[in-house]
């Protein structure tokens, strides 16, 4: 009793420990060089998940509320959310004991020729199956540790979809309400320019101007005319893409969408600009992609442990319990229970190699992650800083855009006025024209610009998502052997 009592005690400890390397967080750009790298402020709040309300626009707010709950790309992320955690309660039972119930019905009729008698045998068997590969050397834990993470980089691969759909929502409305100020514009000149032109038609009629202002008032219409097709395709095109972002289908929310008497790109959002330095030190380790590629690089670091596993001995135990007789009706009862029981090692000697180059190769595979979880950290500083750069110059660029309309207005009235009186040749009112219109459109690109740049800087700082949004492992997993490892 003693021995049996050792040998469990024995087996408990072996079953307690586990091969391969514990996960830790590699030492990739310390958080001190981050923050100066990027000029970030200490004790900076987390960013808000609902950055573009900012902008204050209500269309704007319905259509991401819309798209995070229809769309399909997020629909697509939870249904691989939910397969993760299935197979991640899957795994963490593998190496635990089984048992089956089972029942079996045998014939036998002998040949004359072998026994001299029809002899004949019926054999019926009903019980329970055990099973139990002992999970000595951890590969069983290691599993469960590696179907956790994975778990974990679906539901941080779920926050990078809505982040990414609630930029791209954000931009293309952008987009779409800078096309159609620019459309609303052109319209404005093309009426203006074609008071103009029936002005210089009359003078022209008369004998009071030549050819030459004739042709270029023409030449002036005609050139904001063509370009109103271009700009109601435009904002045709947006239409339709923000109904597939929403998954709607073309031409479903464009009452929604329609120009209005308000639109955000007329006037420059009102941004304090150094909140884009008030960040948290850990925003780009918070980046829902980069913990995504975090979560692959421990499950794979994970990996390396089972296949460490399988260099070690395997001990298994099978045991059966139920009962056997030759007939049905004495099947359950008497002398017919029965039970054994089957202890079974496996040693690994010879095979040709290949697990001790699996473990290589999953070492390999270990370091490529880990590689490319430092390329995602390097991505991911380039990016913020570039949005927060592109920010700020954009803001100072807008400024001159602003000095640049009001004193061109002011040329272009002050032109149609002087050739009107007969003052100017046409050529200067042509000019002046053609210099408004561009003035104009560099306005409202550069208001356009600002919110772009700032949808850049929300997108690439996380979007306002965090670890604490992401599920609990414990819970998806029920039951399972093992925690996740965390550095």
């Amino acid at each position: 009793m003693s021995k049996k009592l050792l040998f469990g005690t024995c087996l408990l400890l072996l079953a307690s420990c586990s091969v391969g390397p514990d996960y830790r967080r590699p030492d990739f750009y310390s958080d001190a060089r981050l923050q100066k790298s990027l000029n970030l402020k200490p004790g900076a709040d987390k960013v808000s998940l609902y950055w573009y309300r900012d902008f204050n626009d209500p269309v704007l707010n319905s259509l991401i509320d819309d798209g995070l709950r229809q769309s399909t790309d997020v629909k697509i992320a939870i249904e691989k959310m939910r397969q993760a955690r299935q197979n991640l309660r899957i795994n963490s039972v593998k190496y635990l004991p089984t048992v089956d119930a089972s029942g079996s019905y045998y014939y036998l009729k002998d040949s004359r020729a072998y026994t001299g008698e029809p002899l004949s045998t019926d054999y019926f068997q009903l019980g329970l199956d055990a099973a139990w590969e002992i999970d000595i050397w951890g590969g069983g834990r290691r599993l469960t540790e590696q179907s956790k993470a994975l778990f974990a980089a679906t539901s941080a691969n779920l926050q990078n979809v809505q982040l990414a759909l609630t930029a791209e929502i954000a931009s293309t409305y952008v987009q779409l309400r800078q096309a159609q100020e620019q459309l609303h514009n052109a319209r404005r000149n093309e009426a203006l320019q074609s008071s103009l032109y029936d002005l210089v038609k009359r003078k022209y009629e008369a004998g009071l101007t030549d050819d030459i202002s004739y042709n270029q008032a023409s030449y002036l219409l005609s050139s904001t005319r063509e370009t109103i097709p271009q700009l109601e395709a435009s904002v045709n095109t947006l239409q339709n893409s923000l109904a597939t972002l929403t998954s709607k289908l073309p031409g479903e929310i464009n009452g929604r969408l329609a120009a209005g008497e308000t639109n955000l790109v007329r006037q420059p959002l009102r941004y304090d600009t150094s909140r884009l330095y008030q960040l948290p030190v850990g925003v780009i380790r918070n980046r829902p992609d980069i913990r995504a590629l975090e979560y692959q690089l421990m499950a794979q670091n994970a990996a390396v442990g089972q296949a460490i596993a399988e260099l070690f001995p395997n001990v298994s135990l099978s045991a059966f319990w139920g009962y056997q007789s030759k007939n049905m009706s004495s099947l359950i009862g008497g002398g017919s229970n029965t039970y054994n029981y089957s202890p079974a090692v496996k040693l690994p000697i010879f095979h040709w190699g290949a697990l001790v180059n699996n473990v290589e190769l999953q070492k390999s595979l270990t370091r490529e992650n880990a590689l490319q979880y430092k390329q995602g950290i390097l991505n991911a500083a380039s990016e913020i800083k570039n949005a927060a750069d592109n920010v700020e110059k954009e803001y100072r660029r807008n400024r001159e855009t602003e000095k640049s309309l009001a004193s061109q207005q002011e040329v272009a009235d002050l032109t149609n006025a002087k050739y009107q009186n007969g003052l100017v040749d046409f050529s200067e009112v042509l000019t002046a024209q053609q210099n408004l219109l561009n003035a104009q459109n560099n306005r409202i690109e550069s208001n356009a610009d600002i919110y772009n740049y700032i949808i850049s800087f929300y997108k690439a700082v996380g979007g306002g998502y965090d670890i604490s949004s992401i599920p609990d492992t414990r819970k998806a997993g029920r039951g399972a052997a093992g925690a996740l490892c965390k550095g």
